[in-house]
């Protein structure tokens, strides 16, 4: 840290406060919920407000950075997601939870709401509760963050909810004015819209359309006389979305997945026609205004490297500035005020661990905000490099290698722990998990197996079809390349993984097992039949297409899904297995680890199993989530023990 200060965020007790040194920690301190989760900056730059965490609990604590007066918000075990300005003075909170909807037909899903926090009046109000007018039957839950728009100098919120037409839901756009209270329903879209964007002035300017039987995706703009198509395409997986409004503030920018690259359009209002796009690399993601939805600038982690691109000079400007205060650790931004004088950003630093920081620009510093895991120190950060290695059939992989700290890196015990998704990545920085079994004497390898997003579409495509194949293959073939350097005990290797890693650590036991002790998954398909039923049942076919494409089926009847499904191959598994699934989960369904531990003890391998009450996919509770950690250790020691 570049200034001697720390921002002490106050809370309902002491020990909610967020410090900036503590003593080395036990295992709660990887396993609790983070202690700051978000951080959020006025537009005015005056206010901080930060999701801060005690034990199960959550709260928002809002700072006035002049006075350091403190605002402290009781959020209680609230999943929140989002937290968003609206002007100076109004926070909007949006938190989601795991439900059915009485008398509604529609899976059992995350729905989320949206409250409104005035700070003038210390008032807090539920967003689309009732008596919206125009609306005769809607519901109180939205769909994605908040939109804002100052106007006529008041902060207006526009949010993607549901509303009934003959007894079917539709989505339908909404307006909220803050001052006044006063809601609205000003479309109701068709029967296929997705989304609206809203321009500078509050009216619609453009809705998105899909068809989830054909995959078509369309986009109309608003005329005098109602709505007009200007460009429709079929896609039937990757489709076209919009993304905000563009450079200018005024114009329509939608962004179109194309062949590996991320194609940018900016499609003017007045003249609304489909034109050519005026970016044609890929990015990870959109920077936006927080309070116009104007675009800015773009971040892509390509590699290694995270790169922002700015279209404002003084934008580059300021996050040169930025950077240079933290020389050889990983800068990342989180937010900043409309002049650009305060920055939020996290800091991921290799020896100290994850903090938020405030940079003040004109000052030329930067002071704490606080710790991401407040029990933390330096000595209890394990080191992690960068590994790259062949695959069997040539192709390079690589991936992040975490060793124990204090310990010769030979001949050490080793977990697997391919990520999710399957088309994501691992990234640099600070990985809970990795550090939490580090702490425990494990070297821990994530490797970033074909399919992986973030490095080509090559790379990506190299993995279609190869689900319990090649991108299985590419695991082992990362253990074998640690115990060549002497790095790895080949003895003393297990598997451990969540959603499609959950689903890699059961199939490595099932088709792979010779190089595993043992294998534990977390919320992991285990029978792919039923799980593409089930997904397209819930999703739609376009769901289906997804998981297809990477297993390389034709349909949910496809006999591939049985050759690499591991309940249906359990009597080949001959190691100690861990199921755990959160009874809340509605990506992976319970359902497919109860198969999978039936499917074992028939096979007379009985898996140990943890069913967590009230937990959703992405373990989002701090008590389950550390029961989770804690279950996982003990299975790991007593059946791979680090000693």
């Amino acid at each position: 840290m570049k200034s001697g200060f720390c921002i002490a965020l106050a809370a309902v007790a002491a020990q909610a406060f967020i410090a900036c040194g503590s003593p080395a920690a036990p295992l709660e301190a990887y396993g609790r919920l983070p202690s700051i989760e978000r951080v959020s900056i006025s537009p005015d730059g005056r206010k901080l407000a930060v999701i801060v965490t005690s034990d199960e609990e959550r709260h928002i604590a809002i700072r006035t950075l002049a006075d350091g007066s403190t605002k402290v918000l009781r959020a209680g075990n609230a999943k929140v997601r989002y937290l968003h300005w609206a002007g100076p003075n109004h926070l909007l909170v949006t938190s989601t939870a795991t439900a059915t909807i009485a008398f509604i037909r529609a899976p059992r899903s995350e729905w989320a709401t949206s409250v409104d926090y005035d700070l003038t009046t210390g008032k807090m109000r539920q967003l689309l509760q009732g008596g919206i007018k125009g609306s005769t039957d809607s519901l109180n839950v939205t769909y994605g963050a908040p939109s804002v728009r100052i106007i006529k100098g008041k902060p207006v919120v526009f949010l993607v909810g549901t509303e009934f037409v003959e007894r079917r839901g539709r989505a339908a756009l909404f307006r909220v004015d803050l001052e006044s209270g006063r809601e609205e329903m000003i479309n109701a879209g068709y029967p296929e819209t997705l989304d609206w964007l809203v321009g500078p002035d509050g009216e619609p300017l453009a809705q998105s359309l899909y068809d989830p039987k054909s995959g078509r995706w369309s986009i109309r703009t608003a005329t005098d006389t109602g709505w007009r198509q200007i460009h429709a395409v079929e896609a039937p997986i990757e489709r076209p979305w919009l993304a905000g409004l563009g450079r200018d503030g005024t114009s329509i920018l939608v962004s179109e997945w194309l062949k590996g690259t991320n194609l940018l359009r900016e499609v003017q209002p007045s003249a609304p026609v489909w034109g050519d796009p005026f970016h044609h690399r890929s990015f990870d993601e959109t920077i936006l205004d927080s309070q116009s939805d104007r675009l800015v600038g773009l971040y892509t982690l390509i590699g290694e490297e995270d790169r922002y691109e700015f279209f404002d000079p003084l934008d580059t400007t300021v996050w040169r500035k930025v950077t240079r205060l933290y020389e050889g650790q990983r800068v990342s931004l989180v937010d900043w005020s409309l002049d650009r004088n305060r920055v939020v950003v996290r800091v991921d630093s290799p020896s100290e661990g994850p903090f938020y920081a405030l940079v003040d620009i004109d000052a030329g510093k930067a002071g704490s905000i606080g710790r991401v895991y407040e029990s933390l120190t330096a000595a209890d950060i394990s080191a992690v490099r960068l590994v790259s290695y062949k695959a069997r059939d040539g192709l390079e992989i690589s991936g992040y290698l975490t060793l124990p700290k204090g310990r010769p890196a030979r001949y050490l015990p080793l977990v697997v722990l391919p990520h999710g998704g399957p088309e994501s990545r691992d990234e640099p920085g600070f990985d809970w998990w990795s550090q939490a079994l580090a702490s425990r004497g494990y070297a821990v390898l994530q490797p970033n197996f074909r399919g992986s997003s973030g490095f080509s579409l090559k790379f990506t495509e190299a993995g279609y079809g190869e689900w319990g194949r090649k991108m299985q293959t590419d695991l082992s073939d990362g253990i074998h390349f640690l115990v060549a350097e002497g790095t790895v005990d080949p003895q003393r290797v297990c598997i451990v993984g969540a959603s499609y890693g959950g689903y890699a650590a059961l199939a490595g036991a099932a088709f792979d097992a010779a190089n595993y002790r043992c294998a534990a998954s977390v919320a992991g398909p285990s029978e792919l039949r039923r799980m593409v039923r089930w997904s397209k049942q819930k999703s739609g076919e376009r769901s289906q297409r997804y998981w297809t494409r990477f297993m390389g089926a034709e349909d949910p009847d496809d006999p591939i899904l049985q050759a690499v499904s591991p309940a249906l191959h359990a009597d080949k598994i001959a190691i100690p297995v861990l199921l755990v699934h959160g009874k809340d989960d509605t990506v992976v369904p319970l359902e497919q680890s109860r198969i999978m531990e039936k499917a074992l003890k028939e096979a007379g391998n009985p898996a140990e199993t943890l069913i967590m009450d009230g937990e959703d996919h992405w373990l989002s509770r701090g008590e389950t989530r550390l029961q989770m950690l804690k279950t996982l250790v003990t299975f790991l020691e007593t059946h791979n023990p680090p000693q």
